[in-house]
């Protein structure tokens, strides 16, 4: 068994898919068939009547294996990081995706479509992002425990609104105000998922500024990188 990523194989981004193979019992069947009618038509008195009642079954079953080589089938398996705390937030990030994907596949094509779309697409870097940095466990919780069933609601409301058939007033208002609500999500989440790599972002400042100092001790380095952070943007600049 093998296991991939399950983000690019549709069954679950967050999850992984264990490939799974199954052997086919023809080949086996055959096998036993061909060596039942060798014992029935040839004699087995000889050596030599044995090494070709064995060379029959085993060429038997090389040729029915080829022709029946069995099934390739790919289980999705909840992501495991070996903490229970962070696998629990990914099987639940994990179900929200799911819904948040098949709530967008029941939508018209828009513009509120593609930012639900761009919206859903943030959330999955986000909970990736802890997957592979437990350190931010407790801002990804509080993103899923407060943020994420926001977001879900929202796209549900609107799959209602949407499918009414109603031309309203009323309809047609809260339809613009999910729109403008989502523009105004996909803006926070870019910013939340942002902010989680400030810390890294912090930590290369100080590696860069370290390497600057061995290689100017060593006389390396005539100038310097000019290393300025920018704690409102998390980037950092070179001079």
């Amino acid at each position: 068994m093998r296991e991939i990523n399950g983000s690019g194989s549709g069954l679950g981004e967050l999850s992984s898919a264990r490939e799974v193979k199954h052997t086919s019992a023809i080949p086996y069947y055959g096998a036993a068939a061909v060596w039942l009618l060798y014992a029935l038509i040839f004699p087995m008195y000889r050596l030599l009547d044995y090494a070709g009642f064995f060379l029959a079954g085993f060429l038997a079953l090389a040729a029915l294996r080829f022709a029946f080589p069995g099934r390739t089938e790919f289980i999705e398996v909840p992501a495991e990081t070996g903490d229970a705390g962070i696998d629990a937030l990914l099987r639940e990030g994990d179900e929200a995706v799911k819904e948040l994907r098949a709530l967008i596949g029941r939508m018209p094509q828009g513009e509120i479509k593609t930012s639900a779309g761009a919206v859903t697409d943030v959330v999955v870097k986000i909970f990736k992002d802890v997957r592979d940095d437990h350190g931010d466990y407790r801002q990804v919780r509080r993103f899923a425990d407060f943020y994420l069933p926001a977001i879900i609601k929202l796209l549900r409301a609107y799959g209602r609104f949407s499918v009414s058939g109603g031309g309203g007033e009323n309809v047609a208002g809260a339809l613009k105000k999910i729109g403008g609500a989502l523009d105004l999500t996909l803006a926070s989440c870019e910013k939340f998922y942002d902010a989680l790599f400030r810390d890294q972002a912090l930590d290369i400042e100080t590696d860069i500024v370290v390497l600057e100092q061995m290689l100017k001790k060593d006389g390396l380095a005539d100038g310097g990188f000019d290393v300025q952070y920018n704690n409102n943007e998390g980037e950092i600049q070179h001079g």
